[in-house]
């Protein structure tokens, strides 16, 4: 399955040609394209699909959305095994 997961800014790249930066979804932290969101900060929740943000969301949301998901276990299928075990949001 491929899902669109939200998850937190903890870094950007601005110096890069494409607005590049990572992203922590509950404890993992992955690379991430901002090209079609270029007013995004750190600290801003976004929705992620392939690597690519998708749209920003609100905190209560995004929070609201990661404790469904997580119960649901999309977590171990998005991020690999376990991810849900070893963190906590």
């Amino acid at each position: 399955m491929c899902l669109g997961i939200p998850g937190q800014i903890v870094s950007l790249w601005p110096e890069s040609e494409v607005l590049m930066g990572n992203v922590d979804f509950i404890g993992v932290q992955r690379k991430v394209c901002f090209a079609s969101l270029p007013e995004v900060a750190v600290g801003d929740y976004v929705l992620v699909h392939v690597g690519f943000a998708l749209a920003r969301l609100d905190e209560e949301n995004a929070l609201e959305t990661i404790k469904l998901m997580r119960d649901l276990g999309v977590f171990d299928d998005e991020l690999g095994a376990g991810v849900i075990d070893r963190v906590s949001p």
